[in-house]
């Protein structure tokens, strides 16, 4: 309430349904002096469950400086008994459901007037949560086997494979990264949903490592910013903690602290909180703050993931390659094993990091973005402008090269699949554009670069607008969704199925969002519930999604011939795609070596940017339709 004259920096509440009491721990603040008495409401999924007045005079409670209530430093402990006839009105689920939507607030009053001169609030919880390390851990270490295991598929050979996992694979994260979003909005989620979004921060980069903060930390000082000291000042100031972990052990449990009054967002240097200030954190703060990563390190700690995760794929690869050329020289391998990448590994290395780029963009964005709102220091936001303009000039120039092929493709083959499958370079650098489309459908990648970029400026420059976060990305995810659902722009049938139920559901989502602005003024209970069924159909949703992508992952490291659980494309891909593993004569390495495709080492490293490279008649590197004459 406005003008509260109480101010907690600590309100933890217990609740023991055994002796039906509740206890109460608070420290805090007072400007009241005089007589007061206090109700207590316990409410869950906007229901009231318990009221109750207690006196504070009352002998049995021994309550200090509150009988009568004095001015300064408050700091009591005590039970207050809960008649059973109130207790009873509470439904047992209350008890075991994750993430309770719930509040104790305590309204204290004027024993003269009955005026409301104070108010606190605490947010309610049973200790268990969606929130779960293990969550994370699993749709990491999933959707990073199915990554690798089309790198390798696709290096046997087995090009189909490989190109339905990778495009499910990068379906599935940009899924779960459409789930971290949704916990990046300013809105005002129900705590189910806000722990079970908080399970994917992983996409963004959002992940708390001790000395990495230190750096963080380090960093944004000696480049000239204030770094924040939120969470070093938890005993001292009132933060909106959604979520704590507590060994509570078979009873309700009540934690929070006052009403918050002041946005974080307000001051970028990011709450360096006196006492008895009241702070509030929404937004990307929000998920920031329950990973224990201050607000002004979110920024660097996204971008510190993401080149860690760029480093461990070049020394992965480059790894990879030793142990293959060892693997041959010692006779583990047959010698065409691999050979496409053992002779033009750096082009699949081009290729692999094209790819990680564009994994990265919905994470660089919305952070770069951010950050240009926030500013935490200089240096960071040159950091963040780099950042974006790299990434979004490689992913253009990208899209432009494959663009410029498939026209050549067009006007010389009349069939854009032509040199987009059968140039190896072209394939391997610039192939994670457009492998997961239908050939015809090359393009596409643009309006899904385009539909990232969109989303992203709604969730890093809408922070704090709520419901036009909720309305913008709405229209954007219908907008796709119509979109995906007549142009089936996917390689087949089951892999636009894939996509599309992916579309249906973040288009969902986005209704779920708009319900939690309350823009509809609707009853409590329905939030909660909806918050409910939002957990729900994502769970039930995404554990589809993970076994789906396993079993395409199991299938092609396992199988002896992965290639026969796919029908062949459409679009003739599979015809064009050429591998030197099927050289296997004489006559056809010499014919190779006539048309130019590969020298003795492979590759002849051929830059597609030579318009001279998409010829198919004469010219270095050409192409000819009718090379196997």
């Amino acid at each position: 309430m406005e003008d509260s004259k109480f101010t907690a920096t600590l309100f933890n509440v217990a609740f023991t349904p055994d002796n039906s009491s509740l206890h109460f721990n608070i420290v805090g603040v007072s400007a009241i002096s005089g007589y007061v008495n206090a109700e207590i409401d316990v409410i869950a999924y906007g229901y009231n469950a318990i009221q109750e007045m207690f006196d504070p005079c009352d002998d049995s409670f021994d309550l200090q400086g509150m009988c009568p209530m004095n001015t300064g430093q408050i700091e009591n402990e005590f039970n207050l008994p809960i008649a059973k006839s109130a207790t009873s009105q509470i439904p047992g689920i209350a008890y075991n459901i994750p993430d309770l939507d719930g509040v104790v607030r305590i309204y204290i009053k004027d024993t003269k007037t009955n005026a409301s001169v104070a108010c606190v609030e605490a947010e309610l919880s049973n200790g268990k949560t969606v929130n779960q390390k293990g969550v994370g851990w699993t749709t990491a270490i999933i959707a990073g086997l199915a990554l690798v295991a089309s790198a390798v598929t696709n290096g046997l050979g087995h090009s189909n494979t490989a190109a339905h996992v990778a495009a499910n694979a990068l379906s599935l994260f940009g899924y779960f990264q459409a789930q971290a979003l949704v916990g990046m909005t300013s809105v005002s989620l129900p705590p189910v949903v806000m722990a079970w979004t908080q399970n994917f921060q992983w996409t963004m980069g959002i992940i708390h490592v001790d000395f990495l903060q230190d750096i963080c930390t380090w960093y944004q000082r000696s480049t000239g910013g204030t770094p924040s000291t939120l969470l070093s000042n938890l005993q001292v100031a009132s933060v909106e903690v959604q979520k704590r972990s507590m060994d509570i052990m078979n009873r309700a449990y009540v934690q929070g602290y006052n009403r918050l009054v002041k946005r974080v967002g307000a001051d970028p240097a990011g709450a360096s909180a006196s006492a008895g200030e009241t702070i509030t954190v929404h937004g990307i703060e929000r998920v920031g703050f329950q990973a224990g990563i201050e607000g002004t390190n979110i920024f660097l700690t996204g971008v510190i993931f993401f080149m860690i995760f760029v480093t461990f794929t070049i020394a992965g690869v480059a790894l990879f390659k030793a142990f293959c050329e060892a693997a041959v020289r010692a006779g583990w391998f047959k010698g065409n094993k691999f050979e496409e990448f053992r002779n033009g590994w750096k082009i699949v290395l081009k290729g692999i990091l094209f790819r990680l780029v564009l994994i990265g963009f919905p994470q660089m964005t919305v952070l770069c973005f951010w950050e240009f709102l926030r500013k935490d220091s200089a240096a960071e936001v040159v950091l963040a402008l780099f950042f974006f303009v790299s990434m979004s000039a490689t992913l253009g120039w990208a899209t432009f090269k494959v663009y410029r092929i498939a026209q050549r493709s067009v006007s010389m083959h009349k069939n854009p699949a032509y040199i987009l499958y059968s140039d190896p370079t072209a394939l391997n650098k610039w192939g994670f554009l457009y492998v997961q489309f239908r050939a015809t459908a090359y393009y596409f990648i643009l309006p899904v670069l385009l539909y990232i970029l969109v989303k992203s400026m709604f969730v890093a420059f809408g922070q704090g607008a709520g419901v036009a976060q909720a309305v913008g990305l709405l229209v954007i995810e219908a907008i796709f969704l119509i979109g995906v659902s007549i142009l089936r722009p996917w390689m087949d049938k089951k892999t636009n199925a894939f996509n599309i139920s992916i579309a249906a559901i973040n288009f969902l989502n986005t209704i779920f969002l708009l319900i939690f602005t309350d823009v509809f003024s609707q009853p409590g209970l329905v939030t909660g519930v909806v918050g409910v069924v939002f957990f729900g159909i994502n769970a039930v949703f995404a554990v589809v999604l993970l076994f789906m992508v396993l079993f395409a992952t199991g299938w092609a490291i396992f199988s002896k011939n992965p290639d026969t659980r796919y029908q062949p494309m459409r679009d003739d891909r599979g015809s064009f795609i050429k591998s030197q593993t099927q050289l296997n004569t004489e006559l056809d390495a010499l014919g190779a070596t006539a048309r130019g495709d590969m020298t003795q080492t492979g590759y002849k490293g051929r830059e597609l940017e030579d318009d001279d490279s998409f010829s198919s008649g004469s010219g270095k590197g050409g192409i000819r339709s009718d090379a196997a004459a």
